[in-house]
């Protein structure tokens, strides 16, 4: 069930009603059946691994606050191996068997199965990770009660592609729970609006240039279809994406959940590091409390500081997926993110306003990794870099309405950086309420694209 779907809503509606006209001891039953059924539409044949990491992760968070300090390691080791042991498997298997494969004289599919992807296995075992690392380090208590834990593991609203929500976030409203205010509601199916309109409306536009140059790059030569068809994909990616997230948060908000937020409008972004402040926040967290700062962060001197960067963004583009690509563009960010660290002091932090040429400096060096994140092989990505910055000729990939578009969306963004323009109408009168409301219906029904063939962008992770 896609978010952008008729059966989705359909699924939601009953939910809900499911959910509020049920007595409250039935409540979290009720969204961990509906949460199973929600994975279940997509392959229900990955149902008994869901279940298998979950209850591994619970009892090993239980054996850590039970066992004497010598063995809770061991408990922590066998969590975590079990969930990159399965990540691993399912995600990395043939990318690695393929290289194996030419390495030693094979056919690259020499060694190849046919593995289907679990859906949403690369949020999940984050999630669960960061759990069990917060319990063995005193920060989180254990979940006694397994159900409420399996709750929290597949929720549907974030079970596929996140926003990554630590424990802490999640429990803080489940063993409080209350019942949405108004306010919450509005907030909540604005939001849902907001991301059918960013999906639908945006990034399935772009979806089609970049699908169209992407497909075959050498049949569309010249540094201007290179970087039209590159910006498309940076503006499909951030429509689809944020899109995504807009509507898990607004869901959840509906069944009185509080997730963080995970874009802050990362294409004003001054900085590369500051487009990480911004960009899929809660995995920037993610990585630099689970990754970064346990490799030491910058507290042994700058040279180790650059190497605990570049380890952290490698393993965070290899997270993204099983290829070389992956690792290029991870390893591309960590490379920016050292210099900018070097260069501290020199570079002070502005607002978007205040240094349009960095936004746009900052924006064409994310293009640029864009390239190795989209492209089918690493041989397609070096050739479209070549032509980027090759001969300036050939035909926009981009029409009017794109341009037009990419216009809206930088004023919608200026104005929501500088004045937060969604929270005035949230918090303005009924009548302006109404208006956003029925201005932002109007939109997807006039300019929607109703494609049920193009799918989440972060739904392949």
């Amino acid at each position: 069930m896609l978010f952008n779907s008729a059966p989705f809503f359909l699924f939601l509606t009953v939910t809900l009603i499911l959910f509020y006209a049920s007595p409250k001891s039935w409540r979290k039953l009720i969204l961990l059946v509906a949460s199973y059924f929600f994975y279940m539409s997509w392959n229900w044949k990955f149902i008994p691994l869901l279940l298998s990491l979950t209850i591994i992760d619970y009892f090993c968070a239980m054996w850590i606050v039970r066992t004497e300090r010598a063995k809770r390691k061991l408990a922590l080791i066998l969590s975590v191996g079990a969930n990159l042991g399965f990540l691993g498997f399912f995600k990395y298997y043939n990318f690695l068997a393929g290289n194996v494969g030419l390495l030693t004289g094979a056919s690259d599919n020499a060694f190849y199965l046919n593995i289907v992807l679990p859906l949403g296995i690369s949020f999940h075992t984050f999630q669960s990770i960061s759990y069990v690392v917060d319990v063995y380090r005193g920060e989180q208590q254990p979940i006694t009660n397994f159900l409420d834990y399996a709750t929290f593991i597949a929720f549907f609203p974030q079970l596929v592609a996140g926003p990554i929500v630590r424990a802490r976030e999640f429990f803080v409203d489940f063993f409080d729970w209350k019942a949405p205010s108004l306010d919450d509601i509005q907030r909540g199916i604005f939001l849902v609006m907001i991301g059918l309109a960013k999906k639908m409306v945006f990034a399935d536009q772009f979806s089609m240039v970049a699908d169209a140059y992407f497909k075959n790059p050498s049949a569309h030569p010249g540094a201007v279809p290179a970087w039209t068809g590159t910006i498309a994909f940076a503006m499909q990616i951030f429509f689809d994406f944020s899109g995504y997230t807009d509507i898990a948060i607004g869901t959840a908000k509906l069944f009185g959940f509080h997730f963080p937020l995970n874009f802050a409008r990362p294409y004003l972004a001054t900085s590369i590091t500051d487009f990480w402040h911004r960009w899929h926040m809660s995995l920037s967290r993610w990585l630099r409390d689970y990754l970064y700062i346990p490799l030491g962060g910058n507290r042994h001197g700058e040279w180790k500081t650059y190497r605990n960067l570049m380890l952290t963004m490698l393993l965070g583009g290899f997270w993204h997926g099983a290829s070389w690509n992956f690792m290029i563009w991870g390893g591309y960010h960590g490379a920016l993110l050292a210099i900018e660290r070097a260069r501290r002091g020199k570079i002070k932090h502005v607002e978007a306003w205040e240094n349009p040429l960095r936004v746009l400096l900052t924006f064409v060096l994310v293009s640029i990794g864009w390239v190795f994140f989209r492209a089918a092989t690493l041989g397609d990505s070096v050739g479209i870099i070549r032509q980027m910055f090759g001969n300036f000729h050939g035909s926009s990939m981009l029409q009017h309405r794109h341009y037009a578009m990419i216009v809206i969306s930088l004023v919608i963004a200026l104005l929501e950086e500088k004045w937060q323009v969604i929270e005035e109408i949230m918090e303005g009168p009924l009548w302006v309420q109404a208006t956003a409301f029925t201005s932002v219906a109007l939109v997807i029904e006039l300019f929607g694209v109703i494609d049920q063939t193009i799918p989440f962008v972060y739904f392949q992770f």
